[in-house]
């Protein structure tokens, strides 16, 4: 019977959930049509999975046969694109800060014959240093192209003295590094970062949600009612709901009629009343808002399927990988809604979860050591990285799609996000029966 009745608030709290969504498109766009467009547009703008022919200019100062090997060999760069030749250093720096180029190479004058005479002749590189990706990219595309025609020139110059080719080359560079890209050895930038920002993007929506679901009862003065929903059998909840629904569109708008702030007055004293006059039950309450959350879950489990979707079939990942990231980025995606809960019922305030949910998840991304070192961050951007559960997702990701680790090294990562999200289920629990308890806090904005 007990177990019947936790049944019932759930599907209770989960049709008053779905009148609500179906008719307010803007809520409904945060759970549907908003991830969904944002999954396909990320995955879209890193389509080009390599970044080729970065736009450069030169300024050849020489004009000699090495020079113009020079820039034959920057052209040939698959990273560079040489836009343009200048012929004065005025010119391409109006180019850089109009975004035209991203760094202009400058051949010397004398850069022939410092060669010829065995003197030193460097290529000067000005590079855009404020975008980080493109300048380390350029640069070292433009060290690549100098070593090799540095190469070429001093191996000419050895053969000329009567040596062999073959130990000319080795003369010139006895030491060689054998290089072994062991993780993303393509360099796909669609596997790198976009298979990691489109779970981060995902759980700032999903903790927007987790604020604004409940929130909007808080702020509409309609938690009480809400619960009366989910608690009680009355056999006229549905007619309640169509009221509460009307009333929650009513008082969205600039004019609403007298009669109805009376009406919806009347209906929140009733249901502080009845709150008032009745034990809140945890157990009603914890299954009423997993009914409250279980479209947006539902919805959020699909998009997670279509992100791991697309980021696995460039490689050959093993069920058990897939199948351990996919419950932990569900399990992120629970815990990030009770989460955004947690902020407003903490607050009594929409205003303030929304706030505090942007002020965590939206650089939460940048602390999670993908763009950047983990361990070059500060003490205190580690201490506070190890707070937030994106760090631990994306960390489980990467071992699983991208490394190729086996599953049972993620499992600890899996059983920490699966505890983390039972206590916010309780703590959101606790704090929604206080928020009940509180009836002159309701409609703080």
């Amino acid at each position: 019977m007990r177990l019947t009745k936790l049944s019932e608030a759930f599907l209770r709290s989960a049709a008053y959930e779905r009148r609500f969504l179906s008719k307010n498109p803007w809520d409904l766009a945060m759970v549907v049509w908003i991830p969904f467009a944002t999954v396909l547009l990320i995955w879209w703008i890193f389509s080009q999975t390599q970044i080729t022919d970065l736009p450069i200019g030169v300024i050849d100062q020489d004009n000699s046969p090495v020079a113009n090997t020079a820039v034959r060999y920057l052209e040939a760069s698959p990273t560079l694109m040489v836009k343009q030749l200048y012929t004065s250093e005025s010119d391409a720096e109006a180019a850089i800060l109009q975004r035209e180029i991203y760094a202009v190479v400058i051949i010397p004058e004398d850069f022939s014959r410092n060669i010829l005479s065995g003197k030193p002749a460097p290529l000067v590189l000005q590079v855009n240093a404020q975008y980080g990706t493109h300048s380390g990219i350029i640069q070292t595309s433009v060290q690549t192209v100098a070593s090799t025609l540095s190469a070429g020139v001093e191996i000419q110059r050895l053969v000329k003295q009567g040596m062999a080719p073959s130990q000319a080359a080795i003369a010139y560079s006895p030491i060689s590094i054998q290089r072994i890209s062991l993780f993303n050895a393509a360099t796909n930038y669609q596997q790198f970062l976009a298979s990691t920002v489109i779970p981060a993007l995902l759980h700032i929506l999903a903790m927007v949600i987790g604020a604004t679901t409940i929130g909007r009862e808080l702020r509409d003065k309609n938690i009480g009612h809400w619960y009366d929903v989910i608690s009680n059998d009355d056999t006229d909840n549905n007619q309640h709901d169509s009221a509460n629904l009307t009333n929650i569109k009513a008082s969205q708008t600039s004019t609403v009629p007298e009669s109805q702030h009376s009406h919806t007055d009347e209906k929140t004293e009733t249901s502080k009343n009845n709150i008032k006059s009745r034990q809140v039950s945890i157990s009603i309450l914890l299954f009423g808002l997993l009914g409250k959350y279980f479209w947006p879950l539902l919805a959020y489990s699909i998009w997670s399927m279509m992100a791991l979707w697309f980021a696995t079939p460039q490689e050959s990942v093993a069920i058990s990988s897939i199948i351990a990231t996919y419950i932990g980025l569900l399990l992120l995606m629970l815990l990030s809604f009770f989460l955004g809960a947690i902020l407003t019922l903490n607050s009594f305030s929409l205003r303030m979860g929304l706030s505090s949910t942007g002020f965590i998840s939206a650089p939460s991304y940048a602390f999670a050591g993908v763009t950047f070192p983990y361990i070059a961050i500060s003490d205190n951007a580690q201490h506070w990285s190890d707070v937030l559960p994106l760090t631990h997702y994306l960390k489980l990701h990467i071992a699983q799609l991208q490394m190729h680790a086996p599953a049972a090294v993620s499992l600890p990562i899996v059983y920490g996000l699966t505890l983390a999200t039972t206590i916010a289920m309780l703590l959101t629990t606790l704090l929604t029966k206080r928020a009940l308890a509180h009836p002159e806090r309701w409609g703080a904005r």
